[in-house]
C-alpha cells in the first residue's frame, strides 16, 4: 500500500475520486476502448512507485512521456515517493532537455520507450529547498531564451482545476479530449487534474494530424475540446467533414484566436469557441463564457471565478496583476518577486477593458522599437490580415545599426509581397510598414500552438543575413 505524503491536496482529491468511481472509465481511446478504469490508475501507480522509491525525497523527476495513459499514474507515484515533477513536452529536442535537466537539477527522467515506460537516474544531488518543498515545476522561458521553472504546490494546482471546471461548467458527465500536451500548463491543469481530482474521464490521443483529430471526436463522443488556434483553423479548413453532435464545448488558448478562424469553425460546425486566457505562472486567468458568436481578436472574456484581475494604469492597454489561491510560489532557479510573488502574478500582456470584457492587444516584450517610436506589432498584423487571401501574419523586430529597430512581416497566404507591401504603404503610417514582406507556405509554431517571434527572428535573419543590419 502507498502511503500518502504530507499535505498534498490533490492525492486527498484523487482518494476521494477513487471512492466514488472506482470502476468507472477513466482513460478512453478514440475508438472507446477502455484503457484504464480508475481502479487500473491505482494499481499501476503501486507498480511506478516500487521503482521510484529508490529516489531520495525532494529529488526532482522530469516525465516525458507525452500523453501516455500512464500519465497519471506516474504522477501519483512520484508524489507519493516524495519527488518533485517536472514535466517535459514530448517534441523537446536533445539540447533543449539538456538545458532544461541543467537548469532545474534533475536526479531522473522518466520516458517512454516504445510501448514501454523508462525510468532512468542522473547524477544530480537532491536539492536542499528552502521552505516548502514545491510538488511541481512548470517550465517556461519567461522573457528570455534561458529555460527557467515556476514552483507549484499541490494545492495551488487543485485551485486551478477548481476554477476551471467551475468557470467553465465542466463535470463528470463530460469526456474530455485529450490531443493537447499533457506535459503543459493548458494541458495539465484542463485534462489531467480534473481526471483525478473530479473524476472527469479522458480520451487520451496523441495523433494531431487534423484528420486524426477530427474523425477522433467524432468516433469518441467527447463532450469537450479544450484546442489551439491551429487546431481550430485546420478543422474548419477540412473537406467532408463528419458531424460531431455530442461535443459541446470548445476552448481555445496557448496563442491568440483570430475571428477569422472563430467564424469559420462556427460556419462548419455551428460552435463556438470559448477562448480562454491563462500562463504558466498562475492557471487560468480569463475566460469568455457567453454564447455570443460576437468574435473579436484578443478577446478573453472576464476573469475566472475566485481570480482577481487589476489594471495596473488607466491607460488604453495596460499590464495587469493576477491574483488566485492558483499563483504558483515563485521562480526557480531564481525568484523574481517584481513578476511572482505572495499569490500575485503580472504578466507580460499589455490588455484593454471593453465592455464585454478584456482584450489582449500586445506585450510588453513584444513591442518593436522603430527609432525611438514603439510600434506594436499585433496592430500591424490586424491591418494586414485584411488583405485578401492573407491567412496569417507575425510581425516581429529585427536588429537595425540607424533605427534600433525594423519591422518584418511573416506572411502565410496566396500573395506576392509586393501587392501586400502596396497595400501596406496605403493603409499604414510611413514608419509603421514593415521594411520586409517574407512569404511562407506555413508559420511554424510549437507543440502548443504557439508562434515565438523571437524565434522567427532568428530565421529570418539566418535566411537573410546582414539584409538590414546596415538599415
Amino acid at each position: 500500500m502507498i502511503s500518502a505524503t504530507k499535505n498534498n491536496a490533490i492525492l486527498a482529491a484523487w482518494e476521494k475520486t477513487l471512492g466514488e468511481s472506482r470502476d468507472a472509465p477513466a482513460i478512453l481511446s478514440a475508438d472507446l476502448q477502455v484503457l484504464r478504469t480508475f481502479a487500473d490508475i491505482k494499481s499501476e501507480a503501486e507498480t511506478f512507485f516500487e521503482k521510484l522509491v529508490a529516489f531520495e525525497s525532494g529529488s526532482v523527476v522530469a516525465l516525458q512521456i507525452g500523453n501516455s495513459p500512464s500519465w497519471p499514474a506516474v504522477l501519483l507515484a512520484c508524489w507519493r515517493a516524495g519527488l518533485v515533477v517536472l514535466p517535459l513536452g514530448g517534441h523537446v529536442e536533445s539540447s533543449e532537455r539538456e538545458l532544461a535537466v541543467e537548469t532545474c537539477k534533475v536526479g531522473g527522467i522518466v520516458e517512454k520507450n516504445g510501448a514501454e515506460i523508462k525510468i532512468t537516474a542522473l547524477p544530480m544531488s537532491p536539492i536542499a529547498w528552502n521552505g516548502s518543498q514545491p510538488d511541481l515545476l512548470k517550465l517556461t522561458s519567461g522573457t528570455t531564451a534561458a529555460p527557467r521553472a515556476v514552483r507549484f504546490r499541490a494545492h495551488q494546482l487543485l485551485a486551478d482545476c477548481e476554477n476551471i471546471c467551475d468557470t467553465m461548467g465542466i463535470t463528470d458527465a463530460d469526456i474530455n479530449f485529450g490531443t493537447i500536451p499533457i506535459s503543459h500548463s493548458y494541458g495539465f491543469s484542463n485534462l489531467l487534474t480534473p481526471l483525478l481530482c473530479r473524476g472527469i474521464p479522458l480520451v487520451a490521443s496523441e495523433d494531431r494530424m487534423p484528420r486524426a483529430i477530427l474523425n477522433s471526436l467524432a468516433s469518441s463522443g467527447a463532450t469537450v475540446f479544450p484546442g489551439m488556434p491551429v487546431f481550430f483553423q485546420k478543422l474548419a479548413e477540412m473537406e467532408k467533414a463528419p458531424a460531431l453532435p455530442r461535443l459541446r464545448l470548445c476552448i481555445s488558448a496557448g496563442a491568440p484566436l483570430l475571428k477569422s478562424v472563430a467564424e469559420n469553425f462556427h460556419l462548419k460546425f455551428g460552435l463556438k469557441i470559448h477562448t480562454f486566457l491563462g500562463a504558466s505562472e498562475c492557471g487560468g486567468i480569463c475566460y469568455d463564457a457567453s454564447d455570443e458568436t460576437c468574435h473579436e481578436d484578443g478577446f478573453v472574456g472576464m476573469p475566472m471565478k475566485n481570480v482577481r484581475v487589476t489594471l495596473r494604469d488607466e491607460s488604453a492597454h495596460s499590464l495587469i496583476d493576477v491574483r488566485s489561491e492558483a499563483v504558483g510560489d515563485g521562480y526557480f532557479p531564481q525568484d523574481e518577486p517584481e513578476a511572482l510573488s505572495d499569490r500575485r502574478f503580472t504578466p507580460g500582456d499589455l490588455v484593454e477593458k471593453t465592455a464585454r470584457g478584456l482584450r489582449i492587444a500586445g506585450r510588453v516584450t513584444d513591442v518593436i522599437n522603430i527609432a525611438g517610436r514603439k510600434l506594436n506589432p499585433m496592430e500591424i498584423e490586424a491591418r494586414l490580415l485584411r488583405f485578401p487571401s492573407v491567412r496569417q501574419v507575425v510581425v516581429f523586430g529585427v536588429p537595425s545599426l540607424l533605427r534600433h529597430e525594423e519591422a518584418v512581416a511573416c506572411v502565410a497566404g496566396d500573395v506576392s509581397a509586393a501587392a501586400l507591401m502596396q497595400f501596406a504603404h496605403a493603409e499604414l503610417g510611413a514608419w509603421q510598414v514593415p521594411k520586409d514582406i517574407w512569404i511562407v507556405d506555413e508559420i511554424p509554431a510549437n507543440e502548443r500552438g504557439k508562434i515565438s517571434r523571437r524565434e522567427l527572428a532568428r530565421r529570418y535573419l539566418d535566411a537573410h543575413p546582414g539584409s538590414l543590419s546596415a538599415r
